[in-house]
C-alpha cells in the first residue's frame, strides 16, 4: 500500500507541473488532487524535493537496470535519455528552478551507477586499484553528465541516439586503455 500512495503522489505532483511552476506547487495541492491528507503526504516524503529525488531514483533503477557492461553502456545510456524524454515536464521544471543541483545529483549518481559496472567488468582479470578504478569510472561520469546537462540546457531537441553514437565513436576502446594504464601486475 505505500508504494501505491507514493506512486500516487508522484502522479499528483506531476499533473500539478502541467499548470504550474515547481515552485508554485504546495504539499496542499498535491494532497488535494491525490485525495489524502499532508500527514499522510509527510509520512512518506520530507517535503516536495524530497519527492522529487525519489522519482529520480525510480526513473533511474528502471532506466539502467541490466545494462552495466561495455557491450550495454550504450543502452543504458539511452535509456536515461529516454527517462528524461519521459519526464521532460518535471526535469525542465527542476532544471530551470533554484534547486537545478537535483538534477546533477540524480544524474551523478545514475552515470556512475552503471560506468562502474562497465569498469568494473572491463578491469576482470587484471590487477587495478579500486581508487583507480573509481577514478576512471568518475572521469567518465562527469563528461556524460556534462553531455547531457547540454542537450537539457538546449531544449532537448537532438537525437539521443546520434548523441550516443558519438560518443561510441569517441571513446571507442578508452575504457580499457585506460585499466591498462593502471594495471599493478605490468
Amino acid at each position: 500500500m505505500s508504494q501505491i500512495t507514493k506512486f500516487a503522489i508522484e502522479e499528483a505532483f506531476k499533473k500539478q507541473l502541467e499548470t504550474k511552476s515547481i515552485d508554485k506547487i504546495t504539499i496542499s495541492d498535491i494532497t488535494d488532487l491525490c485525495g489524502i491528507n499532508r500527514m499522510t503526504f509527510y509520512y512518506h516524503f520530507k517535503d516536495i524535493y524530497d519527492l522529487i529525488q525519489w522519482s529520480f531514483a525510480q526513473e533511474a533503477n528502471k532506466a539502467i537496470n541490466g545494462k552495466k557492461t561495455y557491450e550495454t553502456w550504450q543502452d543504458g545510456f539511452l535509456e536515461i535519455f529516454n527517462a528524461i524524454l519521459d519526464n521532460k515536464v518535471l526535469i525542465e521544471s527542476v532544471y530551470h528552478s533554484a534547486r537545478r543541483e537535483q538534477i546533477q545529483i540524480y544524474l551523478y549518481d545514475i552515470t556512475y551507477n552503471f560506468l562502474i559496472g562497465v569498469v568494473q567488468e572491463e578491469s576482470f582479470g587484471m590487477e587495478v586499484k579500486e581508487a583507480d578504478k573509481k577514478f576512471i569510472a568518475d572521469f567518465y561520469k562527469c563528461a556524460f553528465v556534462g553531455v547531457i546537462l547540454e542537450w537539457i540546457n538546449d531544449g532537448m531537441k537532438q537525437d539521443p541516439k546520434i548523441i550516443i553514437d558519438r560518443l561510441s565513436a569517441l571513446i571507442q576502446g578508452t575504457f580499457k586503455q585506460s585499466l591498462e594504464n593502471c594495471r599493478l601486475d605490468k
